[in-house]
């Protein structure tokens, strides 16, 4: 094996990562607190279950009116034919 590999490697074995580990729990009495958390997991399983059931209707009201009545989306009526316009209303000057 080549000195210098030897060298490298007998370095690596002297450098040691640390294995010290970073507490981030809260000090005794002082409330909820996370290190990069949103805070939602300290929220009841009700609230969890109550969003989600007023997000589930409020899909089914919106996706059941698009099926039922698409007129909202698309207007009350139907869309002209442009083949049957003429070039005066199409502001084209003759020829």
């Amino acid at each position: 094996m080549n000195r210098a590999i030897q060298l490298l490697v007998k370095s690596a074995r002297v450098i040691k990562p640390s294995t010290r580990t970073i507490s981030t729990t809260p000090a005794m009495n002082s409330g909820a607190w996370a290190y990069r958390a949103t805070g939602s997991h300290f929220l009841p399983k009700k609230h969890y279950m109550a969003a989600e059931f007023i997000g589930a209707v409020m899909w089914y009201w919106i996706l059941i009116h698009l099926w039922h009545e698409p007129e909202h989306i698309t207007g009350d009526f139907p869309y002209p034919d442009p083949s049957k316009w003429t070039n005066a209303e199409l502001g084209i000057p003759e020829e």
